[in-house]
């Protein structure tokens, strides 16, 4: 999601687009759940699951208040079927928010109309909202009052319940940390209960009850969330700079620089040596500064440039050509430092420090909302925009460095092979503490996003595809990185159950609280349980297997299984201009000379 280098385009192109005269107008996101006469369809934002299998159900249902919520948990125990919540977005890669069966005995709870109750206790410093409010809507609310949320993410198209239910977070080693489930203060849980009760009822947890670090982040397995009770401080501002240097010293100063700044990030841009160091503080209210941070890749922008963008990058991927993808790199960079990706003073960005509220300076996502004629989000999937993948990886804080010094060496082969990555946002390292979530890291932590090409078809292997294996396997298995529930490819969750020590808490607590699995479903198991699927012709290409044989790649367009060039124990479909003279053999060299 955090991908902006179409402002680079933009700006060669605005003359000519300013010029353009077509009648479209804004394209707002359409609603995730869509039904015809054959039942319904539930798609997240890019219009895609990680398997391009549709998820189809027989009906939705959008209750308005929590009885209504509780009356639909209920009708779907009475019938036995399985169940998912849905709200009015749908940002999650995995299709944990999937219930389809192939008896086709499944429904949908949509929580888009269940939005009407934000209750601010200015006194206790908290507010208690309905599950389907939306994180901006949250926001505007609790600063009005003055009052602030401190933990969000970096993109505010979620809402309440999705938010905590999947682990979102932002980026903080202080105080409670970025993770918004950490700031959990009281919960309501709908879940499935005896004939005598109704079928299903609320469960009022807070922090003294046994099972509630397993619904802080509950992926909905264990009931609907209802309410959300979440702390609140005193209104307050923060400072914004970024100071762009050489990346030489980043595996090493990492921590010390989140323990500095409260709210600290570092983006990395790995084929240009460069490191972006977020300098973040809050500052007392009365500071000077009414700033904002609209982050670029979030805003909305034309829906030709966005078009012409990802036609740009599909021809140089089909042909193979680095020195374009480097080229539209350093343009984007340059072009960051220049606009500060997305802060702004008042109207533009006129130099640091930013200075504004929290309110306005802690998350974005403005092409949600826009009414700006032919505008979307860069990557709405219709208008055949920006597609691409997202890999988020949770690293526990001493082997994050480790990592860093993998991925140099694995650069520094030939540091070009970098530049797709950097077209997009590089990488991206965030700070989030330890929690007492089953589902969360047990220590504190660095995440690593990064975003990088998917091909329009399945079968379509990417340029360079190797490498993003590479560095997807490091993270995963030789650093033992937990994913993020929300994001990543299928094979990121291979054995996840193995990485928290307290799993078979929560899933004690799903048997307790669902025994029937009316929360469960196959493709939720699949990413829950770390469960790999059968192994097919050109599985690997998309991240729905390792590859262990050619076949699992392209062999057919030049595409084999091999061995990693840094992390030897990897598997991946590298490219070679020559078929290999016997089948995989792990031993067979690293084909340097197609690197």
């Amino acid at each position: 999601m955090h991908s902006f280098w179409w402002l680079v385009c933009a700006l060669h192109h605005v003359i000519w687009a300013a010029t353009m005269l077509i009648s479209i107008q804004a394209m707002l996101p359409e609603p995730p759940v869509r039904c015809d006469k054959n039942g319904c369809n539930l798609y997240n934002s890019y219009g895609v699951w990680g398997d391009r299998k549709d998820c189809h159900v027989q009906n939705v249902t959008y209750p308005t208040t929590e009885e209504e919520l509780r009356l639909a948990v209920a009708y779907a125990n009475q019938n036995k079927l399985k169940v998912k919540v849905v709200s009015q977005f749908s940002h999650t890669i995995p299709k944990l928010a999937c219930p389809a069966t192939s008896s086709g005995n499944s429904m949908l709870i949509s929580t888009a109309k269940y939005n009407s109750s934000i209750e601010i206790d200015a006194k206790n410093l908290a507010v208690t909202v309905d599950a389907g409010i939306g994180l901006r809507r949250l926001i505007d609310a609790v600063e009005e009052a003055g009052l602030s949320l401190v933990a969000a993410p970096y993109w505010e198209g979620v809402s309440v319940g999705g938010l905590v239910s999947t682990g979102a977070h932002g980026s903080s080693w202080w105080g409670k940390g970025g993770a918004v489930h950490d700031h959990i203060v009281g919960l309501s849980l709908i879940v499935p209960a005896k004939q005598s009760e109704g079928f299903a009822k609320i469960v009022k947890l807070e922090p003294k009850d046994q099972i509630f670090n397993a619904a802080k982040v509950s992926l909905g397995l264990l009931g609907v969330i209802s309410k959300v009770k979440l702390s609140l401080e005193p209104r307050f501002k923060r400072s914004i700079a970024y100071n762009f240097t050489d990346d030489a010293q980043i595996e090493n100063i990492y921590m010390d620089h989140a323990k500095k700044y409260e709210f600290a990030d570092i983006t990395w841009y790995p084929s240009k040596h460069t490191a972006a160091y977020r300098y973040d503080n809050r500052v007392p209210l009365n500071a000077s500064g009414d700033g904002t941070y609209e982050f670029l890749g979030f805003q909305s922008n034309s829906i030709l440039i966005s078009k012409s963008i990802r036609a740009t990058e599909k021809t140089m991927d089909n042909g193979r050509s680095l020195g374009g993808k480097c080229t539209m790199a350093a343009s984007f960079l340059g072009v960051k430092k220049l606009v500060a990706n997305g802060l702004k003073n008042g109207l533009i960005f006129t130099g640091y420090p930013v200075i504004g509220p929290q309110g306005k300076m802690q998350t974005s996502g403005s092409c949600l909302y826009s009414a700006a004629a032919d505008n979307s989000c860069a990557w709405d999937p219709r208008i055949n925009g920006l597609f691409f993948y997202e890999t988020t990886a949770i690293f526990p804080a001493s082997k994050f460095g480790d990592f860093i010094r993998d991925v140099k060496k694995l650069r520094d082969l030939k540091p070009d092979n970098f530049c797709g990555v950097d077209i997009y946002n590089g990488f991206l390292i965030r700070f989030i503490r330890a929690t007492g979530a089953y589902l969360g890291q047990p220590e504190d932590s660095v995440v690593v996003d990064f975003n990088y090409f998917r091909a329009d078809d399945a079968l379509t292997p990417r340029f360079n595809q190797d490498v993003w294996e590479e560095v997807e396997q490091l993270a995963f298995f030789k650093y033992g990185a937990k994913p993020h529930w929300a994001k990543n490819r299928n094979l990121a969750f291979l054995d996840v159950q193995k990485k928290y020590p307290n799993f078979n808490k929560f899933v004690a607590v799903k048997r307790q609280l669902d025994p029937q699995n009316l929360f469960s479903s196959e493709w939720s198991d699949e990413v829950v349980f770390g469960k790999e699927g059968v192994k097919r012709d050109g599985c690997a290409l998309e991240g729905q297997c390792i590859c262990s044989e050619d076949r699992h790649c392209s062999p057919g367009k030049g595409y084999f299984c091999k061995p990693g060039l840094v992390y030897k124990e990897a598997r991946v479909c590298r490219y070679s201009s020559s078929p290999p003279p016997s089948p995989l053999s792990v031993g067979s060299g690293s084909d340097k000379n197609d690197f």
